[in-house]
């Protein structure tokens, strides 16, 4: 999201220690200044590219300071947290895929949120029967036990080179001294105004006396999250997990701050101080398929982003092995791309879940002859509707079938970033709150927002492998993907969007690796998803393409949505050269920077 610059201090960080591309700084910041980005950049070098303009810098000076690029990540990820409060920040979780260039190998950091001990399926139930979903979404019972600030502190011990104080420096002079509002900020804050106002905290720091959101180019300043962040950087996470902004989250969950006049029924949730204090941030083996020579790496359970794209890979290489997809033309690569994740998806919709609470047949999604069997259910037309699963447990050594999932295909914010440094380094980063504005509640006195993580369980079937269990970690969509040529890095690339996700990061890789595309138009050119749904969406623009009649005529039925993801990656060229590419439009547009620009 392109928003205006106002942090002087990081403003003076940024511009003394680095060259970035393009950069135009006009009036004074404490104004109507602006620090202008733009989405695409190439050159030497460290890179990075996110949603918001300050961020990607942050991550930039933290590279010129000598970080790498794990440091630079949650820098970027921390300034995030302050600018895009409604998608991300230390009250959610995410995952992290890390490319070591020592040791050429790919590990990855779950730090998903987790749903407190005493939880169990029925949790979201009143009166025998599943809450409705903004019933349970704003409510102290959706919130996880966040895992952002323990999966820095992991990443950042194992991996990185900095303190975590010094990489939190930057979003501490962004949350003091502000920025100014811009109208996607502003939309976001006005979707959620009717929840905002019943909880004081939040429409304190968030709208106007009179209830609407802050009006575009008003300063926001937020110096509860400044302090909050200078806590964590004296104390690590122990600052966070124990002490006072642990009782207030967990005051905030067991007794939500609404006012008296509320409009609506805020539940109460259950988490406690010691599920605060047993959370832990884990790192485990990433999810890996081969396509086309290439590895393709990405987030195994409980993620269902790293499955699900290299299970719908493994189909797509089938089809291009029988004629390539590029000589099919587009509008047939688009219809295989479709029904590739029509297939995908219900499979992931009935045997993702936490690999921990339960036995997810990975082995045998991700297997050749699993691929193989899809591969041959799939048509040169559309299938007329939601496919039943297969049975992947064969293809693993087993067997036994899955129950059919009825979680909701509702999109999701989120945010997605990429960076690199001179040594080959690579992070793929994707973080959240779940949906826009999490669960509604800001922390008293702490200034970030809890997460509504707990509805990405099938809160509604007590039977779902995905279903509500204590200390269990929901089911995830986020894809950070890496990509990797002869065991370096050729690729990396992510997104937000909910289950969306998913079909956004397997669009770009089909447009990118096989009709060719360049990486800034397979992140620009209009999305489609289908995820095993009786309609595909689409953007907008779709409609006006020749491939759009080719799709109707195989039988797909088209429904418009205003938007399908918001991507950010890096592509390494060769001879030194990268190259970083964001959104040019979507979610206002993103940046992307390199430390040594062409």
């Amino acid at each position: 999201m392109r928003r205006w610059w106002h942090a002087p201090a990081l403003s003076a960080l940024i511009f003394g220690l680095v060259a970035v591309p393009a950069p135009v700084l006009s009036g004074s910041p404490t104004t109507a200044g602006s620090y202008v980005g733009q989405p695409t950049a190439t050159g030497t070098g460290g890179a990075a590219a996110t949603v918001d303009v300050r961020a990607t810098a942050a991550a930039i000076a933290t590279l010129g300071r000598g970080g790498n690029a794990v440091d630079a990540a949650v820098a970027a990820a921390a300034v995030l947290g302050v600018t895009e409060p409604f998608s991300c920040g230390i009250g959610g979780g995410g995952f992290m895929v890390i490319y070591r260039a020592d040791t050429r190998s790919v590990t990855t950091i779950d730090h998903r949120e987790a749903a407190p001990a005493t939880m169990h399926p029925r949790s979201f139930f009143a009166n025998g029967a599943p809450l409705p979903f903004n019933d349970a979404r704003y409510s102290g019972m959706s919130a996880g036990v966040p895992g952002t600030v323990q999966g820095w502190e992991l990443a950042l011990s194992r991996y990185g080179t900095m303190p975590l104080a010094d990489v939190l420096r930057p979003a501490i002079d962004v949350a003091r001294d502000g920025f100014l509002i811009d109208q996607t900020f502003h939309d976001q804050a006005q979707g959620n105004a009717g929840y905002f106002d019943d909880i004081p905290s939040s429409a304190e720091l968030y709208l106007d006396p009179d209830g609407t959101a802050k009006d575009v180019g008003t300063v926001l300043r937020n110096p509860d999250l400044a302090a909050t962040y200078q806590r964590i950087s004296r104390l690590g996470s122990k600052g966070f997990y124990r002490g006072e902004i642990a009782e207030a989250m967990v005051e905030a969950v067991q007794h939500p701050p609404a006012a008296p006049d509320a409009d609506h029924v805020w539940l109460p949730g259950v988490m406690s101080m010691p599920d605060l204090h047993r959370y832990a941030a884990v790192e485990r083996d990433p999810t890996r398929v081969g396509y086309r020579g290439l590895d393709v790496y990405g987030m195994g359970p409980p993620s269902s982003g790293g499955s699900t794209v290299g299970e719908a890979l493994n189909i797509l290489e089938i089809i291009g092995g029988e004629r390539p997809l590029a000589d099919r033309g587009r509008a047939e690569a688009l219809h295989y791309f479709l029904e590739g994740s029509r297939y995908a998806f219900a499979d992931r919709n009935t045997y993702l879940a936490d690999s921990d609470y339960f036995d997810v047949p990975l082995r045998g999604l991700l297997s050749d002859s699993f691929a193989a069997e899809r591969r041959a259910l799939v048509k040169d037309t559309a299938a007329p509707g939601p496919v039943p699963p297969g049975d992947p447990y064969p293809h693993q050594g087993g067997s036994g079938t899955g129950e059919a999932s009825v979680t909701s295909t509702r999109a999701g914010t989120t945010t997605h970033l990429t960076v690199s440094d001179r040594a080959g380094n690579v992070v793929s980063y994707t973080f959240t709150i779940e949906s826009t504005g999490g669960n509604g509640v800001v922390v008293p006195g702490y200034g970030f927002l809890l997460n509504n993580e707990l509805t990405d369980f099938n809160y509604d079937s007590t039977t779902h492998p995905n279903r509500v269990e204590g200390g269990k970690r929901p089911r995830s969509s986020m894809s950070p993907t890496i990509v990797l040529a002869d065991g370096v890095p050729l690729l990396a690339v992510g997104s937000p969007g909910g289950s969306t996700i998913i079909t956004t990061v397997l669009q770009i890789l089909t447009d990118r690796l096989d009709l060719g595309a360049s990486l800034p138009a397979a992140i620009a050119t209009p999305r489609l998803t289908q995820r095993n749904t009786a309609t595909t969406l689409v953007e907008p623009a779709f409609l006006s393409t020749p491939e759009a009649a080719d799709l109707v005529a195989r039988g797909h039925r088209l429904v418009t949505t205003s938007e399908i993801g918001a991507a950010t990656g890096i592509e390494f060229l060769g001879d030194g050269r990268v190259l970083a590419a964001a959104e040019p439009q979507r979610r206002g547009g993103g940046s992307a920077m390199v430390e040594n620009s062409d």
